[in-house]
């Protein structure tokens, strides 16, 4: 989990760049604060699921996680939809965001086969 754990941190990080921008510069402060939350919370959960109670208690943060993720996701697609974000700013979150989906489908997958046992 080394490397979810590790995106998702950076992709947080990337996340309050975002968000101070669109707060500060773009004086945009109802999906900005939305976007924060969703982005921040992934590598949160992801951390959480480190020290999950059993593995069921970790199949429900990764999901968590995941569900977050997409989220953040939709955000994404609406402030470059809506000019708040450039096209490059866009595909830079978008990159990032994509891989962490990813990896966290792979795992949730993982983790439910391995729960079926």
């Amino acid at each position: 989990m080394g490397v979810v754990a590790t995106k998702s941190f950076s992709f947080a990080l990337e996340i309050i760049k975002l968000y101070k921008f669109l707060s500060l510069e773009k004086r945009e402060f109802v999906m900005s604060k939305q976007v924060l939350r969703s982005g921040t919370s992934v590598g949160a959960l992801i951390r959480e699921a480190e020290h999950a109670q059993s593995r069921a208690d970790f199949l429900h943060k990764m999901n968590v996680a995941l569900k977050e993720a997409n989220e953040t996701e939709y955000w994404l697609m609406l402030l470059v939809e809506s000019d708040y974000i450039d096209k490059n700013q866009y595909q830079l979150l978008m990159s990032s965001c994509k891989s962490i989906l990813r990896l966290l489908i792979s795992i949730v997958n993982t983790t439910k086969t391995s729960l079926r046992r």
